[in-house]
């Protein structure tokens, strides 16, 4: 069975950073393109980054030259670091590999 767990997410005050992880189970992980995604009360859910097998990343305009996605094959494990973080990066955050697969999500709050 394919599954997708997050974890690392949390309160932080504006400005901090926090790494949230994505492990993975039951898939050939480093064939897979790996995604982030996140979702704000009443919005809609938005790609924030992802990144090539190979390790190739690309970003959401909102979070470039402050988050960055990494990925461990060995581990089966994707990474985002989350710099500067603003209120606005409130959401729960997800990732999904290239197939239909998401995890349960991570909640990050922004907050003062």
């Amino acid at each position: 069975q394919v599954q997708l767990v997050e974890s690392g997410g949390g309160l932080v005050e504006p400005g901090g950073s926090l790494r949230l992880s994505c492990a993975a189970s039951g898939m050939f992980f480093s064939i897979h393109r790996m995604y982030w995604y996140r979702q704000a009360p009443g919005l809609g859910r938005e790609l924030v980054a992802h990144i090539s097998s190979l390790g190739t990343t690309s970003y959401a305009d909102s979070v470039k030259g402050r988050f960055t996605s990494s990925r461990d094959n060995a581990k089966s494990t994707v990474y985002l670091q989350m710099n500067n973080l603003t209120p606005e990066d409130t959401a729960v955050y997800y990732c999904k590999n290239s197939g239909e697969i998401w995890g349960q999500g991570t909640q990050v709050t922004v907050s003062s």
